[in-house]
């Protein structure tokens, strides 16, 4: 397939700005690009942008660039390289204000929970705390935090003890605030894919893995339904955005509809 012109730089970008992760490695230019929770030291307004164009490895970026050089064209011949950038953008954008919504929503929860904690410490309380989150802290920390529940439980009057929690329960807010960020054009990726699936419904697509033909809007609604399953049962270890993929879709079906209904 002849790439477009819109997609042809995009593909560049992303490219460029690739190589220029893996070699100016010390600068930390992928913590610069990349999209950080809202109150975190390094958040900036900037990043809803620049976190679309940086990628974590070269898997990474092969299968989004490989989701744009296959479908973009398609896109961009169809609505043409202005409404085509412009879409690409949006759902970019949007992809991330859905992921920092809801990471601010999280953050907000347990910044609650640790301001009641810290007003009315008791071993409960803490050992609550820490059940609630353990998902959240690194694993490093969960030995030090079951000591210090036996020890706390133990003894609830050792103000030493409380302090202790205390400091702990503060340091696990720190840490969900200031840990994890998003890089990736995958949110814009799967904007093109919902689009894809809407405007060439019943278009046969080959998937790679397994290698069998699937109908555009079938591939839609497994990749939502996974996108929402995978975000609701976030587990250990795992540093996919799934509810930016999911906001990029939302965004790609909201714009669609949009121009229906504005010719």
């Amino acid at each position: 397939m002849r790439l477009t012109p819109v997609v042809k730089n995009i593909l560049i970008i992303n490219i460029i700005v690739y190589l220029l992760q893996s070699l100016l490695g010390s600068m930390d230019l992928t913590g610069i690009l990349a999209l950080w929770k809202i109150g975190a030291e390094n958040y900036a307004p900037y990043q809803y942008f620049t976190y679309m164009f940086a990628h974590g490895g070269l898997w990474h970026i092969a299968f989004n660039m490989l989701g744009l050089v296959f479908l973009g064209p398609v896109l961009e011949h169809f609505w043409g390289p202005k409404k085509f950038l412009i879409f690409y953008l949006v759902t970019g954008l949007g992809a991330g204000f859905i992921y920092n919504g809801i990471e601010f929503y999280r953050v907000y929860s347990i910044e609650r929970q640790v301001e009641q904690y810290i007003d009315n410490p008791d071993p409960e309380s803490f050992n609550r705390l820490i059940v609630d989150n353990d998902q959240i802290y690194p694993i490093s920390q969960r030995i030090g935090a079951d000591r210090l529940i036996d020890e706390y439980a133990r003894n609830p009057e050792d103000e030493g003890l409380r302090r202790e929690s205390v400091s702990f329960a503060q340091s696990v807010l720190y840490y969900v605030k200031n840990s994890g960020s998003m890089i990736g054009a995958s949110g814009a990726i799967y904007g093109i894919l919902m689009a894809f699936g809407l405007l060439f419904p019943n278009t046969e697509l080959m998937l790679l893995f397994p290698p069998i033909p699937i109908k555009a809007k079938y591939l839609v609604l497994i990749l939502g339904a996974i996108a929402i399953y995978s975000g609701l049962q976030r587990g250990e270890g795992d540093n996919v955005a799934h509810f930016a993929h999911l906001g990029g879709m939302i965004f790609a079906f909201i714009m669609i509809r949009y121009w229906r209904h504005t010719g």
